[in-house]
């Protein structure tokens, strides 16, 4: 009888710890929670629709040719750089550092509700470690204002200071995550809605915004609608051996991200004192 009661109450333990194990596996705690969902609803991360339109046919011999100078195309010197979001989570910046890379943009915000859970260990980190450092705006264009976006931007990171270590904001001009190429809007109805965040940074900052973007993207939603060559420092995503043609308005570019294996990687056109100079403004 004993024997039957001890065994009862072994397997009713076994059964009472196995349950306790399966609830805790299946009940993580809010905070892990909440990143896993922002993780799955907001990682629109720089170039990921991009990659997703578009395609990344880059290879290591591409990878290789687009950090160095490239004469043929006025590319005179490079400097390596990357770009992060929340799902690199906190970033090892001394490994990075080693690697060569000395500039990066971080994501800050998406439309007008969503901020980076990463972005200070990922903004403040990388300062700390010596890089060049600036922020990024994933737009949604159907969301809200142009103005709106600039604003909820800067409010949460996105600003710029003259320290020499930081870069204008990057506006992530791409393809729709959510549904329409270009979010329902026509291309003149685009190119207003980026001269609106374009005109409201610069009035809150004192410089213009850098604005990342495809050739492909731009041509498609935007078009000849606005011309903003003459402000704007451009960002060009193309994942190939060359840059290829750029976006109405732009003579040259001032960063490629040329690819996004395996991870983001970008080159800076010019050598570390132009970067310098494009961060002091």
């Amino acid at each position: 009888m004993r024997t039957s009661r001890r065994i009862a109450i072994a397997v009713g333990s076994a059964l009472l710890l196995l349950s306790s194990t399966v609830q805790a596996s299946a009940a993580p705690s809010p905070e892990i929670m909440s990143i896993e969902q922002d993780l799955q609803q907001n990682d629109h991360t720089i170039g990921s629709q991009i990659r997703r339109v578009e395609g990344d046919t880059s290879t290591p011999e591409s990878k290789a040719k687009a950090a160095q100078p490239q004469p043929e195309v006025g590319v005179l010197a490079t400097v390596a750089g990357m770009d992060v979001a929340s799902y690199q989570g906190n970033v090892d910046w001394n490994y990075w550092w080693n690697q060569g890379k000395r500039f990066v943009w971080t994501k800050a915000t998406e439309g007008t509700s969503y901020k980076n859970p990463y972005f200070a260990q990922q903004y403040n980190g990388s300062y700390n470690k010596g890089f060049i450092r600036g922020a990024y705006h994933f737009a949604l264009p159907n969301v809200s204002s142009g103005a709106a976006q600039a604003d909820f931007f800067i409010n949460n990171g996105g600003g710029w200071s003259k320290d020499g270590k930081t870069l204008p904001g990057a506006l992530d001009m791409e393809y729709n995550p959510y549904g329409a190429t270009c979010y329902g809007l026509s291309q003149s109805a685009m190119g207003s809605w980026i001269r609106a965040f374009h005109d409201r940074y610069k009035a809150r900052t004192g410089r213009w915004p850098v604005i990342y973007t495809s050739t492909s993207w731009w041509s498609t939603c935007v078009g000849t609608s606005q011309n903003f060559g003459g402000t704007v420092p451009l960002w060009i995503a193309r994942y190939a051996s060359t840059v290829g043609t750029l976006p109405y308005g732009w003579g040259f570019y001032t960063v490629w991200q040329y690819t996004s294996s395996p991870l983001d990687q970008n080159t800076f056109n010019g050598a570390y004192d132009r970067l310098q100079a494009l961060a002091n403004g």
